[in-house]
């Protein structure tokens, strides 16, 4: 019986956490606008919407340069520019190809070492809304005191406010909570057991 009760309360207590984390995403949207920094990235994913954001906010001169990272091997620099085609001369001159990653900890491997070859010390984060909290917690992670300004883009595949209504829906929360849910883990594990003195990294206004 002790057994059944404990995993009922961890059941509850992970389904309260899915909902909160559910409302984090509904209300991250629509993004305000971000302060100037030194660079931008967008963490590609199946919409276009992502990259489509980044360039706007690129020609508005939100960032210096901006870095689509995990850009696929099979994409040209052509095809990438055909969806900014209304900011083909911010496209031109200040956006950098990223096709190392293939996943989120592979964007901030790929985000961490282009900062540091430009020395930025400021990124706004452009990614989907569902995704932005594990892409924080993993640029974070790599980037140190970077400081991330999350530009969040809202998913058309997924109605946020009511994700538990569609089964496609409720599908993706429920693995996006579970990934960011070990990566929190993973995170405060290493805290534990890293030196204490050290920096700690940090975002401002998290999505």
């Amino acid at each position: 019986m002790k057994t059944l009760a404990l995993l009922l309360v961890l059941l509850l207590i992970w389904g309260a956490g899915l909902l909160a984390f559910g409302a984090r995403v509904a209300n991250s949207t629509p993004a305000i606008e971000p302060p100037a920094s030194d660079g931008l990235v967008a963490l590609t994913g199946a919409s276009t919407l992502r990259i489509e954001a980044a360039v706007q906010l690129l020609e508005a001169g939100k960032g210096r340069r901006l870095l689509v990272s995990g850009v696929n091997r099979d994409v040209t620099r052509a095809e990438l520019q055909a969806v900014a085609h209304d900011f083909g001369r911010a496209f031109n001159c200040c956006v950098d190809l990223g096709f190392k990653a293939e996943n989120t900890l592979g964007n901030a491997q790929e985000t961490a070492a282009w900062a540091r070859k430009n020395h930025y010390a400021s990124l706004i984060v452009v990614t989907a809304d569902y995704h932005m909290p594990r892409a924080l917690l993993e640029l974070q992670a790599a980037l140190g005191g970077v400081r991330l300004h999350p530009y969040p883009v809202a998913t058309s595949t997924l109605n946020a406010r009511k994700w538990w209504n569609s089964a496609a829906s409720a599908r993706r929360m429920v693995v996006e909570y579970t990934k960011y849910l070990a990566v929190l883990g993973r995170e405060g594990l290493r805290r534990l057991s890293a030196p204490k003195g050290g920096a700690k990294p940090h975002a401002e206004g998290e999505a």
